[in-house]
């Protein structure tokens, strides 16, 4: 009777049990059909608004903890004007490979004929039209339906144009222009023979040759200057010298005849090694076991090298002495000589009349493919030149050899909000090996991968067409080029510095922006640093040059109708240099406006738009050292000048051993 009440009051414990459950079920199925319409009309009415900014935190230093930037009140009128009339910036997801600035021909109609700087404005109108014809060319149909049978073209192109040898007669030279085209660059055990002769030594007058003192009579030259090149980038720059040659048989400083070799990357020369006629120390490391210097007889060597005692006493205990041959220098006025230049291990060796005279180890960032040109220049009459052992294939500084395609090398997308630093860095179109670089060290930093900072190579158009399409390639595979479409001249580089200033205010609406080239490491964690000391105020922060003047004399002369200030206005090395999004602003403003003014080298433009906009607000100048202008120092903050060697040196001892490393090593 027990177990039957207590079954019964189980049954109806269980029955109450199940009726709130299904309670409970049903108020929140009541509950889903109200707030279900009210989710999709908040949905679709304000997904990708900006209601909502996403939070922007910095994970590098501790004090980054700042929200994204927001845009800086001003009491200035004019200010708060152009303010006004920004163009409102791009969703920020969305990747341009093109330069939102408004390039035309009307926008240098302003200036013509009017200013010392209408010749720079006419260069830039005719480098925009060019430039549009071939970004035009580039995005026809017809050139996309055309690119199979182009590259089948130029596959079978590639295959007969590097021949195993080449033989130019002396007049064969001189008609193409004293250089010997090496297509497909050198490669080890490649050797080119010269039959040339000196001249007599001449008078010389030239200020850059030979320094006179008043009264002195001219100095009597004969000197002349072989060397290896590579591509040339740009118009306006030179080649890379990968070697420089140059035997001095009169003229030199010194007095006494000599042989001077070097290398010259991005127009800065690396230190010299000088063959003055003693041999190269014994301690001294040698080049695939060669010597660097072989002695000559010099007119001031007595030819003894050991004194008669010291003869004697090793006669006297039986030690045979060394016979040692005398050679006079390898170059005579008016003497034919046979040179040849081969490619070893570790560096060149020259060998004159038979003799080894000179080696040369290879430097950082320079290799055997890349001497594309054999160039011969000064004093001197070419007989003949040969070369031989020549690579076969296409070489390696081909762009899809030096673009590897994978996706970790691709740039992140683009943030929904601001960012705090923008950085754009200077590029050239077939500067395929330096941008690679580039994407494989600094700009893996972490603040990159995730966005909160954002880094992009602006590059201009070159005038081979080949070297556009692998660039519109490059461009669309790593989401990281902005091209800037007029046509790439040394002196309009200014116009990318503008194009840098107008994508950060317009599309990534970052707080700083930074300009930089494509040989500089960038350490970015004490960069945005140094920026966020000076907070909110207008900032122009770099290595800072005051109160220079302009050369008047000399390869980088500068006229007057160019430059007709005695000084330059206060600006910062190029290689490195960040403004506040304010003075971007004004820079992109008055570019538009017509009102911008141009001048050759970017950097003193820079400065000069900086005084302009200082004199309506109050700008933070800031001095770095760290900023380095040539080459590397301890703890920089950007080093330049760096070859991509060196580039992804410098970033593995920075993630290795956690500190500023230089890797000087060309």
């Amino acid at each position: 009777m027990k177990l039957a009440k207590f079954d019964s009051l189980v049954s109806l414990s269980r029955l109450r049990l199940v009726q709130f459950l299904m309670g409970v079920l049903f108020l929140y199925l009541l509950f889903i059909s109200f707030e279900i319409p009210l989710v999709f009309k908040t949905t679709s009415a304000g997904f990708y608004t900006d209601a909502l900014p996403r939070p922007l935190l910095l994970e590098s230093e501790e004090d980054f903890t700042d929200k994204s930037a927001p845009a800086r009140p001003t009491d200035d009128p004019e200010l708060v004007r152009l303010a006004g009339s920004r163009t409102p910036p791009r969703r920020m997801w969305e990747y341009k490979e093109v330069s939102g600035l408004l390039f035309n021909e009307s926008s240098f109609d302003s200036n013509d004929s009017k200013d010392e700087f209408s010749v720079l404005h006419k260069t830039a109108r005719h480098a925009f039209v060019v430039g549009k014809k071939l970004w035009d060319d580039l995005q026809s149909p017809q050139n996309k339906s055309d690119s199979e049978p182009e590259r089948q073209n130029q596959k079978q192109n590639r295959t007969g144009s590097c021949p195993e040898s080449i033989s130019l007669s002396g007049s064969e030279f001189v008609n193409r222009s004293r250089v010997l085209v090496i297509p497909c660059g050198l490669t080890l055990g490649s050797h080119i023979t010269v039959i040339g002769m000196p001249h007599w030594a001449h008078a010389e007058y030239d200020p850059k040759i030979a320094i006179l003192k008043e009264g002195d009579e001219s100095v009597m030259v004969t000197q002349f200057m072989m060397e290896l090149q590579g591509l040339k980038t740009v118009e306006g720059e030179d080649p890379p010298r990968i070697l420089h040659f140059n035997p001095r048989l009169k003229g030199d400083w010194s007095g006494k005849p000599v042989i001077e070799q070097n290398t010259c990357y991005r127009m800065q020369w690396g230190t010299a090694l000088r063959c003055e006629g003693w041999k190269s120390r014994a301690d001294e490391e040698t080049v695939d076991g060669q010597v660097k210097c072989e002695k000559w007889i010099r007119d001031d060597d007595n030819g003894s090298e050991e004194s008669k005692a010291t003869w004697w006493l090793k006669r006297l205990i039986g030690r045979k002495n060394k016979v040692a041959l005398d050679w006079p220098y390898p170059f005579a006025e008016g003497r034919l000589f046979v040179l040849t230049l081969s490619a070893g291990l570790e560096g060149y060796h020259v060998n004159v009349d038979g003799r080894h005279v000179t080696s040369f180890p290879y430097r950082t960032g320079f290799v055997l493919e890349d001497a594309t040109g054999l160039s011969l220049k000064g004093d001197l009459d070419v007989h003949s030149v040969f070369a031989a052992a020549l690579p076969t294939s296409h070489p390696s500084f081909a762009p899809q050899k030096h673009l590897e395609r994978l996706s970790k090398w691709k740039a992140p997308p683009l943030p929904e909000g601001n960012v705090e630093l923008f950085i754009g860095v200077l590029s050239a179109g077939n500067h395929f090996a330096e941008r690679m670089a580039v994407r494989k060290s600094w700009v893996q930093h972490k603040l990159i991968k995730s966005s909160k900072v954002v880094a992009r190579f602006f590059v201009a158009l070159n005038g081979r067409k080949d070297i556009n399409v692998e660039l519109k390639k490059e461009a669309e595979y790593f989401g990281d080029i902005v091209i800037v479409p007029y046509m790439d001249n040394y002196d309009l580089v200014v116009l990318k510095t503008v194009a840098i200033c107008e994508y950060g205010i317009r599309t990534v609406a970052a707080k700083y922006i930074m300009k930089c080239d494509d040989d500089t490491f960038v350490r970015v964690d004490p960069v945005i640093k140094e920026a966020k000391k000076l907070g909110d105020r207008s900032l122009y922060i770099g290595n800072m040059n005051y109160y220079h003047k302009p050369l008047r004399n000399g390869k980088w002369a500068v006229t007057y109708e160019e430059w007709p200030e005695e000084e330059y206005p206060p600006y910062a090395n190029g290689p490195g240099y960040i403004v506040s999004s304010d003075i971007a602003q004004f820079i992109v403003d008055e570019f538009e406006n017509h009102k911008l003014r141009l001048f050759k080298m970017e950097d003193v433009s820079m400065g000069m738009w900086v005084e302009k906009f200082n004199s309506s607000k109050a700008v933070e100048y800031q001095h770095s050292l760290k900023f380095c202008q040539f080459g590397c120092i301890e703890d920089y903050y950007t080093a330049h000048y760096q070859s991509p060697r060196q580039m992804l040196c410098m970033w593995d001892k920075l993630q290795k051993q956690g500190k500023p490393q230089c890797c000087n090593m060309r």
